[in-house]
């Protein structure tokens, strides 16, 4: 047995490879989840404004039930990704791959036949905790199958299918609203939830488990083969000795990686809460800046943010590795907090500044959607990255949970009171209080550390026993 070295030397074949079709397949199998998890989360919006307006539906609901119900997924997939994160660490990634999606399933379909409000917040709970569970299990392993070079692009392109989600969810309500009533429609928006997770969930169960997890964790030499055949068309004989990683222990583990935890988490629970609350809710902001009649009109006008807002998730992917995460991620802050700025201050107050001079309420409209370019040309894309990268093998899922459950505390306390903020405070009143919750995000992201380019035990400085013949000297060794 050689002595302790860096783990980077052990999987340098795996960082050094080219993007290969076996990275492609991983992203996008990964990637359909949150495709999903963001049509379901940001559909809901829609459905609760036809359940809460003039419309004729089985049921009416009053502004604290909105609240509960638009808060509900995001307040339980906390759970979701508390428990998924831990499961996946300790009985491994590919145990569980894809239960997750199951759960999302059966929720969506309960809540497409809820009665009243009870049972349709009991089904978006049930929703909430598989969609939580997608969030450490799909980044986790992305990022531990992905090259070094490519591993921001990856990453980031698996979380970038909620632009394709959030805009699936504008087009289905545009179209049925046209064609069913609203009682209708909106159970069939939900229902279309469940279809394309419904696709993955068997090709989920074929990934095989990381190569990482399977020497670091479970010690299994035959699942790291299968691993890097799929990566780069050849099964590899890895390196590392019997006795694998030194591993820390859950402790030991916080009081070295807390400060990093702590800065990813509490980045993501401030992007969340503007995110969310200006995302679920924007078919309620939008009008108070654009005046329309028809509901048809009313959800397309809402949903043109969720457009402007797809590209940004895709910059955010292609120039994630180039340009750096924590580059990135302060730019979209600084660029979400003068944005609720300047929108708040001079161009929501009926067509008035505070200085008295006229401002097209059209030009309102587009400034606020350049937030919702800039928060995923940001800090949305960039704290789901981090967590897959800043913490060891061990304890990455987990990370991953905790990182993510605290950005979804975020995300429901915002969802929960931002009905009830529009009533008390204003449009203007919340721009303003996003505005100084963004530029906290930009401010706290200055501590994190870049892990753009290097591999993963390098970023987290893992070391791991390698086997070497004992006669011969070990080509990392000092």
């Amino acid at each position: 047995m050689g002595e302790v070295y860096k783990l980077s030397n052990a999987f340098s074949e795996l960082d050094r490879a080219k993007l290969s079709w076996g990275h492609i397949k991983v992203m996008i199998v990964s990637g359909l989840g949150f495709f999903t998890d963001a049509y379901d989360l940001f559909v809901i919006g829609i459905v609760l404004m036809l359940l809460s307006g003039p419309y004729q539906t089985s049921f009416h609901l009053s502004g604290h039930e909105i609240g509960a119900v638009g808060a509900s997924s995001l307040a339980f997939a906390m759970i979701g990704q508390l428990l998924f994160g831990k499961i996946a660490d300790k009985y491994g990634r590919k145990k569980i791959y894809g239960i997750e999606l199951s759960i999302l399933i059966i929720g969506a379909l309960l809540s497409a036949i809820s009665w009243n409000f009870e049972s349709l917040l009991i089904s978006r709970i049930f929703l909430g905790i598989g969609i939580g569970g997608d969030y450490p299990v799909s980044a986790t392993i992305m990022s531990e199958y992905a090259n070094a070079k490519d591993r921001g692009k990856l990453v980031g392109l698996v979380f970038a299918m909620q632009g394709f989600g959030a805009i699936t969810a504008v087009v289905a309500s545009v179209i049925l609203v046209s064609y069913l009533p609203a009682e209708i429609t909106w159970r069939a928006l939900l229902v279309i939830g469940a279809i394309p997770p419904l696709s993955v969930v068997y090709l989920r169960r074929k990934v095989p488990e990381t190569p990482r997890y399977a020497l670091l964790v479970s010690n299994n030499q035959e699942e790291a083969k299968k691993a890097s055949k799929i990566i780069i068309g050849k099964e590899i004989r890895f390196n590392v000795g019997n006795n694998g990683i030194n591993h820390l222990t859950f402790r030991e583990f916080l009081e070295k990686y807390w400060k990093s935890l702590f800065i990813a988490s509490f980045a993501w629970f401030l992007m969340d809460i503007a995110f969310y609350g200006t995302g679920i809710y924007s078919s309620f902001i939008v009008p108070q800046m654009i005046s329309v009649d028809s509901i048809h009109m009313k959800i397309l006008i809402s949903g043109i943010p969720y457009f402007v807002g797809a590209f940004g998730y895709f910059f955010a992917a292609f120039l994630m590795d180039s340009l750096g995460r924590k580059r990135i991620q302060i730019q979209g802050f600084i660029a979400m907090a003068a944005i609720y700025l300047i929108v708040a201050l001079s161009l929501v107050s009926n067509g008035k500044d505070v200085l008295g001079f006229y401002v097209p309420k059209y030009l309102a409209f587009l400034i606020y959607s350049l937030s919702f370019f800039f928060i995923n040309f940001g800090p949305n894309e960039t704290t789901f990255v981090f967590p897959t990268e800043l913490f060891p093998t061990k304890y990455r899922s987990t990370s991953h949970g905790i990182a993510a459950a605290t950005g979804k505390a975020g995300a429901a306390l915002s969802t929960y009171l931002f009905p009830l903020a529009l009533e008390s405070i204003g449009i203007r009143g919340v721009l303003f209080i996003l505005s100084g919750v963004s530029m906290l995000g930009a401010i706290i992201s200055i501590w994190l550390k870049e892990p753009a380019g290097k591999s993963l035990e390098e970023i987290t400085e893992e070391k791991v026993a390698i086997e070497v013949p004992i006669s011969v000297p070990h080509p990392y060794s000092n």
